[in-house]
């Protein structure tokens, strides 16, 4: 059944693009450092269910907050991004203290024992960016 789902929503996306509007995309790779965090004040800020951008949080989502010299390499906001070791896409939703580099640090909802769990690693990254029509 799941799979009858998955050629539906296909066929729909497919069908409803128009081709003179597409917008192609290229997949690069990157290791970084990644930590985890809670939307917890002691760990963010006096609204720890907003990020950066102005976006709010709720526990399950699936979003990360990135280092300000990834910003420059085209992780900006909601720029889709898989994560070695963990299943499914994350959104850019937040941006780090500028005294990190070359780190991201993904989001537990209000799970401190799961962010301790997860620590610190290096991990591959995966990020979609948008190529740019060079005409």
């Amino acid at each position: 059944m799941q799979k009858y789902v998955y050629i539906f929503f296909g066929l729909l996306l497919f069908l409803g693009c128009n081709p003179k509007d597409s917008k192609k995309y290229v997949w690069h790779t990157k290791v970084v450092t990644a930590t985890a965090y809670n939307s917890l004040a002691y760990q963010t800020s006096s609204q720890p269910n907003i990020t950066a951008f102005g976006d709010s949080l709720k526990p399950g989502m699936k979003y990360i907050a990135v280092s300000r010299d990834l910003l420059a390499l085209g992780l900006k906001h909601n720029t889709l991004v898989t994560i070695e070791g963990l299943e499914g896409i994350y959104l850019v939703k937040d941006k780090m203290n500028k005294r990190w580099k070359n780190r991201i640090d993904i989001y537990m909802g209000n799970d401190v024992k799961a962010a301790k769990k997860w620590g610190r690693k290096k991990v591959r990254i995966q990020y979609r960016l948008e190529v740019k029509d060079s005409t």
